[in-house]
C-alpha cells in the first residue's frame, strides 16, 4: 500500500512542477503567518504582567498595537498563502485533467474495454477534484500545523521547562493516534470510491435507458438495485468516516489531559511565586494553539486519506501504456488490399475465441458482405481491419504488410467506419456530418448526404444543415441517425468503408438505394448485416457462425455450397412472404 501511494504521488507531482514557485511561496507565507502567531501569547504576557498588573495604561496600548500589527501581518501572509496555494492546486488539476483525458483518448479498443465509461468519468472529475483539494490544503497546512505544534512547545519551554515537558509527552501520543488511523483508513476510502463507481454505472444505465425501463415497468426493480448499491456505498463511507471521526475526540482527550496537567503544575508555580499570571496564561494559550493545529492536522489527515485513494485510482489509468501507432505508411493503391491469414481472436478475460482460424483475401474495389447470426463474430472481424484490436493468432495484412507494422493513425485516416451503436454529438447536423472531416467543402457534404440517402430528410428540416441535434441524437429517428453516421464516414472519402450493421433501421427501399449508391463509389466496402438482402449484390459474401468462416462466395455459390447461408436466406425469405 505504501509503495502504491508513493508511486501515485510520484506520477502526479510532475503536474505541479509548472507551478513550483507558487507551490513554494504558499507554505512560506503560511510559515510566516505561523511565526508571528507564536509571538501573540508572549505579547499577551507583557500586557497582563507589565501593563495591567502594574497599572501602566501606556504599556497596554503599546503592546495592544503590537498585537494589531501581528494580526495584520498574519492576515496578509495568510491571504497571500491561500492565493498561491489555490492557484497551484487549480493549475495542477487543470493540467492533470487534460493529461488524463488525452491519455484515455490514446487507449486502444482492448485497453478501453478494461474500464467502463462511468469509472473513467469519476476518476477524471471526482478523483481529480479530490486530489486538487488535497494539494490545496497540504500547501496551506502540512508545514504550518507541525511548525505551530513544535514551535508552541519550544516557546512554552522558554517560559517553564517542567510545564512544557507535558507537551513532549502529548505530541508523540497524538502522532501515533493520527498516523495509525490514517494507515487504517486509506484502503477503506479506496473501496468507497470503487463502490461509488458501481453506483454511478447503475445510475447512468438507468438514466440512459429510462424509456426502456418504463416500457417494461421495471422502475421498482431498478430503484431497488440502485438503493442496494447506494446502501453498500453508504455502509463503506460510514465505516471509513467513523474511524476517521475518532481523530478529533481522541485529540481533544489527549490535549485536555495535557492542559489539566499544565494548569495543575502552573497553578502551584504561580502560588509559590515562580511563575507570573501572564506566563501561566501564555502556556495555556500555547496549548490551545497546539489543540487548534492538531484538529486542523487531523482533518488534513482525513482529507489526505481520501486524496491518496483518489491518487491511486488515477495512477491506475496512467499505468496503462497506450499501444504505439507508429509504423510504416500504407500504399492503398495495392491490388491485394487486405488478407486474413489463419486469424484467431480472443477478448481479454473471455474464455472462448470470438474468431477461429479465419482466412480470406480482398482485392481493391471489391464489395464484401459479412453475414451471420448474433454473436457470430462479424463486428470483431471488421474491428481487426483498422487495427482496433490485435489478432491473438495469425496475421492481418493490409497492402501486403502486417497491420501491426503500419502507422495505425494514418490507416484510420483512410478508413471510414460506421459502428452498430451510432454516436451523434450535440450540435448541428453539419457538425455531425463533418465530425471527422472539419475541412469538408459544401460539395463534399452534399454528395455524402446524397449517397447516404440523407439529403431528403435534411432538406426537409427548416434549418437544413444547421438544424440542432440533441444529445445522443434523441431528436432524430433511428434511420435518420444511421444515415447521418454513414454520411459522416463518406464525407472523408475513405479508401475502405466499413458499414457494421448500419442499415438495420432502414426500410428495404432505402437500404437498396444506399447499397446502389455505395457500389458506385471508388472504394473497397465491407457490409456487415444480418439481412441477406443487404449483401446480395456483394462481390463476395463471408458467412460466419460461432466465430468460424463457414463459407465465402457469391450469393448463388453460397446457396449451393453453404448450408448456414442457405438456412439464413430461406428463413428470411419465408418470413418476408408471411408479412406480405
Amino acid at each position: 500500500m505504501k509503495n502504491d501511494i508513493m508511486q501515485a504521488m510520484k506520477t502526479l507531482i510532475k503536474f505541479l512542477k509548472p507551478y513550483k514557485i507558487q507551490a513554494v511561496l504558499a507554505p512560506c507565507f503560511k510559515m510566516l503567518e505561523a511565526f508571528f502567531e507564536l509571538f501573540v501569547p508572549l505579547v499577551m504576557t507583557k500586557i497582563i504582567d507589565e501593563g495591567i498588573g502594574k497599572g501602566e495604561t501606556s504599556l497596554v496600548v503599546k503592546y495592544g498595537l503590537i498585537l494589531v500589527a501581528l494580526g495584520i501581518v498574519g492576515l496578509v501572509a495568510s491571504v497571500t498563502a491561500q492565493f498561491f496555494s489555490a492557484r497551484s492546486a487549480v493549475g495542477f488539476a487543470t493540467s492533470l485533467k487534460e493529461s488524463l483525458f488525452a491519455h484515455v483518448m490514446s487507449f486502444s479498443f482492448s485497453q478501453n474495454d478494461s474500464f467502463n465509461s462511468s469509472t473513467l468519468i469519476t476518476r477524471l472529475t471526482g478523483d481529480v477534484n479530490q486530489v486538487q483539494t488535497g494539494v490545496n490544503m497540504t500547501l496551506r497546512l502540512f508545514l504550518r500545523s507541525p511548525f505551530i505544534v513544535f514551535g508552541a512547545a519550544i516557546m512554552a519551554m522558554l517560559i517553564d521547562v517542567k510545564c512544557a515537558l507535558v507537551f513532549c509527552v502529548a505530541i508523540p501520543v497524538l502522532s501515533v493516534i493520527v498516523f495509525g488511523i490514517m494507515l487504517g483508513t486509506v484502503p477503506l476510502f479506496k473501496r468507497v470510491q470503487s463502490a461509488l463507481d458501481k453506483m454511478i454505472v447503475t445510475g447512468r444505465e438507468n438514466l440512459s435507458g429510462v424509456r426502456v425501463i418504463r416500457a417494461f415497468n421495471l422502475q421498482e426493480k431498478e430503484t431497488k438495485r440502485f438503493k442496494d448499491e447506494n446502501d453498500v456505498y453508504t455502509a463503506l463511507i460510514s465505516r471509513a468516516s467513523g474511524i476517521s471521526a475518532l481523530l478529533n475526540p481522541l485529540t481533544y482527550v489527549i490535549v485536555n489531559l495535557a492542559l489539566c496537567a499544565i494548569l495543575s503544575r502552573g497553578t502551584k508555580q504561580f502560588v509559590y511565586g515562580n511563575m507570573t499570571q501572564g506566563e501561566l496564561i501564555a502556556i495555556v494559550n500555547y496549548m490551545s494553539q497546539i489543540l487548534v493545529e492538531l484538529i486542523k492536522l487531523a482533518d488534513l489527515i482525513i482529507l489526505l486519506n481520501k486524496t491518496f485513494a483518489s491518487a491511486d485510482r488515477i495512477e491506475e489509468i496512467f499505468k496503462i501504456t497506450p499501444e504505439s501507432s507508429a509504423g510504416a505508411l500504407c500504399d492503398f493503391d495495392s491490388e491485394d488490399l487486405l488478407s486474413f491469414e489463419d486469424v484467431s481472436f480472443t477478448y481479454a478475460g473471455a474464455g472462448a475465441e470470438s474468431l477461429s482460424h479465419i482466412s480470406f483475401k480482398v482485392k481493391k474495389g471489391e464489395t464484401i458482405g459479412i453475414i451471420g447470426g448474433t454473436g457470430s463474430g462479424k463486428s470483431t472481424l471488421v474491428n481487426l481491419i483498422p487495427g482496433f484490436y490485435v489478432a491473438t493468432e495469425g496475421t492481418v495484412k493490409l497492402c501486403g504488410r502486417n497491420i501491426q507494422e503500419l502507422d495505425k493513425d494514418k490507416i484510420k485516416e483512410r478508413i471510414g467506419i460506421v459502428f452498430q451503436e451510432y454516436y451523434a454529438i450535440k450540435g448541428t447536423i453539419r457538425d455531425n456530418v463533418t465530425f471527422g472531416a472539419p475541412d469538408a467543402t459544401e460539395e463534399d457534404i452534399d454528395k455524402a448526404l446524397t449517397d447516404s440517402q440523407s439529403k431528403e430528410f435534411v432538406s426537409g428540416k427548416s434549418k437544413g444543415l444547421e438544424t440542432e441535434v440533441s444529445e445522443r441524437g434523441t431528436s432524430l429517428s433511428g434511420g435518420q441517425k444511421q444515415r447521418l453516421m454513414i454520411a459522416r464516414a463518406l464525407v472523408r472519402k475513405p479508401e475502405i468503408l466499413i458499414l457494421d450493421d448500419s442499415s438495420s433501421a432502414l426500410d428495404y427501399v432505402t437500404d437498396k438505394k444506399l447499397r446502389e449508391a455505395v457500389k458506385k463509389l471508388p472504394m473497397t466496402v465491407f457490409i456487415v448485416s444480418q439481412r441477406t438482402s443487404s449483401v446480395l449484390t456483394a462481390d463476395r459474401i463471408l458467412v460466419l457462425d460461432d466465430g468460424e468462416l463457414k463459407g465465402c462466395g457469391t450469393h448463388e455459390e453460397l446457396l449451393q455450397n453453404c448450408p448456414v447461408y442457405r438456412e439464413i436466406y430461406e428463413s428470411q425469405t419465408k418470413e418476408d412472404e408471411k408479412t406480405k
